[in-house]
């Protein structure tokens, strides 16, 4: 599956690194997941880096719930506990995370 779509790019490049500082409910742009585990990825913001790769920020859910940077290229070589790949939600409709409640567990639909 492929994990970025030119709509999502699109997307991405009017949501770059540092577009959404201080902002309370930012909109989540993409979810990736693991199929065979709980791990989450909600990309808020995006901008590709000089070697072509995507550098995101977003929340990260885990072992721990965390805000913080995750890279394409990792996402795309990663597996799970059974070999799956990450997947991109394909029916993702759209969540943002609400800064004002908690963070660490704010997504909500929009």
């Amino acid at each position: 599956m492929k994990l970025l779509t030119k709509a999502i790019e699109a997307k991405l490049l009017k949501s770059p690194l540092g577009s959404h500082d201080g902002e309370k409910q930012p909109k989540v742009i993409v979810k990736f997941f693991t199929p065979d585990s709980n791990w989450t990825w909600y990309a808020t913001e995006g901008s590709q880096t000089e070697t072509g790769d995507w550098e995101f920020f977003g929340l990260v859910e885990g072992h721990e719930s965390e805000l913080g940077y995750f890279i394409l290229s990792e996402l795309q070589s990663a597996k799970g506990p059974y070999g799956l790949a990450i997947e991109r939600d394909k029916y993702f409709d759209g969540y943002v995370l609400d800064m004002e409640a908690n963070p660490i567990k704010a997504v909500r639909d929009v």
